[in-house]
């Protein structure tokens, strides 16, 4: 490994494509359905007192153990949701939880390449790779593999208990693998880590973490990794007595069928760094047992089998990604040009195609031409309109040249860097996310939020009115009562509960129920109403007879 192939990545560019992919989808929009909504639901009733701390709940359903993403989220609007929308201030934590978890995957990166078994061979004459730079440089990789998974872009964005899971499990990989170099930084990061993971749900796998750690400390020949067993089971200990506290032991093992779509999510939701994972494991198959291999893989692995005995969880699956981008990380100085070069291809041309796609459909919204998409997203969005905002365009604009510019870049000649393979990968998924959250953020707010049926339900329920939902979900209620101002109760027998709302799933062309069907005796049914992008929902609205 020479040392022009170790060159690090412009921390100027590196800032700013992590910026393009953290800041999009916080600003200018309504939380959506269903589990960013749900949370922020929780996190208002703790601000109005609805509920108590240790197990927030929305008109009687609880939390089921997730409490520490919840206080993040109320501290933060009780804080700043004076002179801000609130449910911009409840999102400020989970974005700095986001880039927590970059730079945890960074420095985590950073000091397993350092340790000797990562190191390239040495030049018989010299020449070779410096070791702080090879590890900068395996590090920059471990980020933009981080960014380019497409399953990260969703969910990496909204205010749920798994992003507080991602960012735990992020510092609980840190602080195994920099136990050699900064052994009190990773006291203190496990030590944090392990009660976090009971605290947003995940004490289960919070244990099952800390009993792999002390697996691998045990048999660590380094005496400093070795010292974080007491800790370890400290940490253990905390998270058992916290979890305790909020009634996190819930079970939620999902039966066997549901188990056999976990290859399937882990080959979408990992895409594209699985086939690098997969040839780091192949390369380094005889150095299964070193620190730099052994640690994230450890770690990714009992995320996987979480998400696998939760029925093939998306959300538990999360939490494996900063493991899998540094164990793809270091399949890059053993790849081949010919796969590094099939990796840049794909890229350009599915990420360029879907760029021009976003452009093509928001010009056809804009001006007309070409006709047929425009009318396809007036059937699909029914009473959307869509308005020119010219900041956002320029910023889309900047963007997309800013895509043209690196792609010219990348193909122009042969770049002997390390993390060439994945600048265009992690590049492309930033810029499709930037372009979904700028030139069409006003349509997905439309499509998935709730606020339009809350302003329909606004024109008849009148403010602080009592409503019942005896049969509404968690992200239903928490609708009503994050977006409305109306006091809600699940027993509609209870005195001072004038309105109802009863939730039911009815295709659009099927004929109305006839009223004896719909209308509970001692109701009269006032409307029918539906979400203007769900075609099955179906909300109806009764008064008290």
């Amino acid at each position: 490994m020479t040392q022009r192939a170790v060159r690090r990545l412009p921390r100027l560019a590196l800032w700013l494509l992590c910026a393009a992919y953290v800041l999009p989808g916080i600003f200018f929009r309504d939380p959506w359905k269903n589990a960013d909504i749900t949370a922020f639901g929780y996190m208002l009733s703790l601000v109005r007192g609805d509920s108590g701390w240790l197990n927030p709940s929305i008109a009687g359903l609880s939390s089921e153990g997730s409490a520490l993403p919840y206080w993040l989220g109320a501290w933060s609007i009780q804080a700043f949701g004076g002179w801000m929308d609130q449910a911009l201030a409840a999102r400020l934590p989970f974005a700095l939880l986001l880039v927590a978890t970059l730079a945890l995957t960074w420095y985590a990166c950073f000091h397993l390449a350092r340790t000797d078994e990562a190191q390239p061979l040495p030049f018989a004459f010299g020449g070779e790779a410096s070791r702080i730079d090879y590890a900068c440089t395996m590090a920059d990789a471990s980020v933009l593999a981080l960014i380019a998974p497409l399953g990260l872009l969703q969910l990496g964005h909204e205010t749920t208990p798994e992003l507080v899971q991602l960012a735990a499990s992020s510092l609980l990989l840190y602080g195994l693998a920099a136990s050699r170099h900064r052994h009190g930084r990773s006291i203190i990061a496990l030590l944090v880590a392990l009660p976090a993971l009971a605290l947003s749900g995940a004490a289960t796998t919070g244990l099952l973490y800390g009993g792999v750690g002390v697996v691998l400390a045990r048999r660590s020949s380094h005496a400093p990794t070795r010292a974080l067993v007491p800790w370890l089971l400290l940490g253990m200990l905390i998270s058992a007595a916290a979890a305790a506290a909020v009634d996190a032991w819930a079970s939620r093992l999902a039966p066997l069928p549901e188990v056999l779509g976990m290859p399937k999510l882990l080959a979408w939701f990992t895409w594209p760094i699985w086939p690098l994972v997969g040839w780091t494991l192949w390369r380094w198959r005889r150095q299964l047992g070193h620190h730099h291999v052994l640690i994230p893989l450890s770690v990714a692995a009992v995320a996987i089998g979480a998400s696998a005995a939760m029925g093939a969880s998306e959300r538990a699956l999360m939490i494996a990604l900063p493991s899998l981008a540094v164990l793809a990380a270091f399949s890059l100085p053993t790849l081949k040009r010919t796969v590094s070069a099939a990796i840049d291809w794909f890229s350009v041309f599915f990420f360029s195609i879907l760029a021009l796609l976003l452009w093509v459909l928001y010009a056809s919204v804009q001006t007309g031409v070409p006709a047929q998409p425009a009318i396809n997203i007036a059937r699909l969005a029914p009473g959307f309109e869509h308005r020119f905002n010219a900041p956002v365009f320029v910023l889309a604009l900047l963007a997309t040249i800013a895509w043209i510019w690196l792609v010219r870049w990348r193909t122009s000649q042969h770049r002997p860097v390390l993390w060439k393979s994945l600048v265009l990968p992690a590049s492309g998924v930033a810029l499709s996310w930037l372009l979904l959250m700028t030139l069409w953020l006003p349509l997905l707010d439309h499509a998935r939020s709730y606020r339009p049926l809350m302003n329909r339900i606004a024109r008849i329920i009148p403010a602080e009115a009592c409503i019942a939902g005896p049969d509404l979900g968690r992200s239903q209620l928490a609708a009503l009562e994050a977006q409305g101002r109306w006091r809600l109760s699940r027993d509609r027998s209870q005195a001072g509960c004038d309105w109802m709302i009863i939730r039911r799933t009815e295709a659009v062309n099927r004929p109305a129920p006839s009223t004896h069907q719909v209308v509970p005796q001692g109701w009269r049914l006032v409307d029918k109403l539906r979400r203007p992008t769900d075609r099955n929902e179906v909300f109806y609205l009764y008064r008290r007879a």
